[in-house]
C-alpha cells in the first residue's frame, strides 16, 4: 500500500482520520497512530514490521539508559556505541550483505562458487532507522529530552506519512509535537492541498517521465545523442517530482495530524551551483549527514586536508546510503570532488557568471550525475554516457525517437516550468482573491479526481525512493 494508490487514499487515509479525530485526548491519539502506522508499514511485508518493533524497542530502551546515565560518561558513551552499531549492523545486513559478498567474490575466484545470499530489504529501512538512531545520539548530547512513553516514541519512529521516504525527521524537531500539537481546520486544510500537489506530481508528471525514460533508455545505442540527453533529462526532472511528490504528500499527510515537517526541497533546479544544489535537495537527508557525520569528523575546522577529506567521507557514505551498489558510491563520490572543486577555486569563479550560464553548469553536471545513480549496471553506465557525445550511426536522433519524445512535449515543458517557483509565486499573488479558496477546492478536486483516473488505468507504480 503506497500513497499513491486509490486505497490508500479512500480506504487507509479515510479510516486512520476517522478512529484519529474520534479519539479523545492526545494519548489515545497517539494510540491510534502508533497502530496504525504499523499496519501501514506491515501491509505488503508483515514480517518485517517485527524488525521496527525492535528497532523501537532498542532505541527506546537505549534513550533510557543514555539518560538515565547522563553523569556517567563511560556508562552513557557504551550504551550510545552499542545503540548506533546495533543500528548500522541491522541496515548492514539487509541492506550490503549482497554487495559485500559480491565484491568479495570479484576479489578472490575460489569464492565464486558460493551462492550470494538474496535477501529482501525492508522497506524504508534507511529512513527510519537514521531517525531512530538521531534520537539516541540527540538524547546524549543533551539536545533533547528522553521521550519515557514507549508508544509516543514508537509514534515518531513508525509514524506513517514519512515512514518510508522521508523526510527524515530528527525528535528533537518534533518531540513538543509528540507530546502536545494542536491540530486546526486550517492547518488540515492546507495538508490537503500539500498533499494533493505531491500526488499530481507523482502521478501527473513522474510517471508520465518515467514511461519516456525506460523507452529512450532501451535504445540509447541507437536513438542519437539528442534523444539519450532528453532521455536522461528526462529521468532527472522524474526523480525530482517523484521524490519532492513524496515529500510534499508526506509533509500534507502529516499537517493532517497536527505535525509540521520541515521542507524536504527547495526548488534545487534554479541552483546557481553544485553547492547550493545540495543545499536544496533532499535537505533531511543532507542536514542528517552533516550533524551526525561531517560535524564529528571535524568539519572544516580542523584544516583544508580534513575539511577535503571529511568531504569525501561524507559524499561516500551519502551514496552508498541510497543503494548496494557501487554505482551509488561512485555517484556520491562524483558530488563530493564536484563539491570539492567548487570549494577551493571554482566557486568564486561561479559567482561572477551570468545567472543564466551558472544555472546551465550546475544543471548539466547534475544530470551527469543522475546517469551514475540510475545506472546500477555499470556495464551498461559507459556506453551511455558515450553516447550523450557521440551518436554513432544514429547521429543526432532517428525519425522515431524523435516522434515519441514529441509525443511526450507537453509533460518536459511543464516539468520545466513546475520544477521552479514561477508557479507558486503566480498562486500565491493571484489566488489571494476572495474566489481564491473556492479555486483552490475545485484544484485539489480536480487533482484528485485525474490521479484517481490515472491510478487506475496504469496500476501499481512505486515511489523511487522506496528502494532505500
Amino acid at each position: 500500500m503506497v500513497f499513491s494508490s486509490p486505497l490508500f487514499i479512500f480506504l487507509y487515509l479515510a479510516i486512520t482520520l476517522a478512529l484519529y479525530y474520534l479519539a479523545p485526548n492526545r494519548v489515545y491519539r497517539n494510540v491510534v497512530l502508533c497502530l496504525l502506522s504499523l499496519i501501514f508499514y506491515g501491509w505488503g511485508e508483515p514480517v518485517f514490521v517485527l524488525l521496527m518493533i525492535f528497532s523501537i524497542l532498542m532505541n527506546y530502551t537505549a534513550g533510557m539508559l543514555v539518560g538515565k546515565w547522563h553523569d556517567d560518561k563511560k556508562k552513557s558513551r557504551t550504551v550510545l556505541i552499542v545503540a548506533v552499531s546495533i543500528n548500522l549492523l541491522l541496515l548492514a545486513i539487509f541492506k550490503y550483505t549482497g554487495l559485500f559478498v559480491d565484491t568479495l567474490k570479484n576479489i578472490f575466484p575460489f569464492l565464486r562458487s558460493f551462492d550470494t545470499p538474496v535477501i529482501p530489504l525492508p522497506i524504508g529501512i534507511s529512513f527510519y532507522t537514521f531517525q531512530a538512531m538521531s534520537y539516541v545520539i540527540d538524547v546524549y548530547r543533551r539536545e533533547t529530552a528522553v521521550q519515557r512513553n514507549p508508544v509516543y516514541f514508537g509514534t515518531y519512529v513508525s509514524l506513517f506519512p514519512q515512514l518510508i521516504a522521508g523526510p527524515i525527521v530528527r525528535y528533537k524537531d518534533v518531540a513538543d509535537q509528540i507530546n502536545g500539537r494542536h491540530e486546526s481546520v486550517s492547518q488540515f486544510a492546507s495538508g490537503v492541498k500539500l498533499f494533493s500537489v505531491g500526488l499530481a506530481k507523482k502521478v501527473l508528471i513522474a510517471n508520465q517521465l518515467a514511461a519516456l525514460w525506460e523507452v529512450l533508455k532501451a535504445g540509447y545505442a541507437t536513438n542519437g545523442v539528442l534523444a539519450s540527453w532528453v532521455g536522461i533529462i528526462a529521468f532527472s526532472f522524474q526523480i525530482y517530482f517523484d521524490f519532492s511528490g513524496y515529500s510534499e504528500m508526506a509533509i500534507g499527510l502529516g499537517r493532517m495530524f497536527g505535525f509540521e515537517f520541515l521542507k524536504n526541497f527547495d526548488y534545487p533546479y534554479i541552483s546557481l551551483s553544485i553547492s547550493e544544489f545540495w543545499r536544496r535537495w533532499h535537505i533531511s537527508l543532507s542536514t542528517w549527514f552533516k550533524q551526525y557525520v561531517y560535524f564529528p569528523l571535524g568539519g572544516s575546522r580542523k584544516g583544508i586536508w580534513r575539511t577535503l577529506l571529511n568531504t569525501f567521507i561524507v559524499w561516500g557514505l551519502t551514496g552508498l546510503w541510497h543503494g548496494a551498489s557501487w554505482n551509488f558510491a561512485l555517484w556520491g563520490l562524483y558530488f563530493g570532488i564536484l563539491i570539492t572543486i567548487e570549494k577551493l577555486f571554482l566557486g568564486k569563479f561561479i559567482e561572477k557568471l551570468p545567472k543564466v550560464v551558472a544555472n546551465l553548469y550546475m544543471f548539466v553536471l547534475v544530470v551527469l550525475g543522475w546517469a551514475l545513480f540510475d545506472f546500477t549496471d555499470m556495464k551498461q553506465l559507459g556506453p551511455f554516457l558515450a553516447s550523450l557525445f557521440n551518436g554513432g550511426s544514429a547521429g543526432l536522433i532517428t525519425h522515431d525517437a524523435w516522434v515519441y519524445i514529441l509525443a511526450y512535449l507537453p509533460i518536459l515543458i511543464a516539468a520545466f516550468i513546475g520544477s521552479g517557483p514561477l508557479l507558486k509565486k503566480l498562486h500565491d499573488k493571484y489566488f489571494k482573491q476572495p474566489w481564491g479558496e473556492w479555486a483552490d477546492i475545485a484544484l485539489v478536486l480536480a487533482s484528485l479526481v485525474l490521479c484517481t483516473a490515472s491510478l487506475v488505468s496504469s496500476g501499481y507504480n512505486p515511489f523511487i525512493y522506496f528502494r532505500f
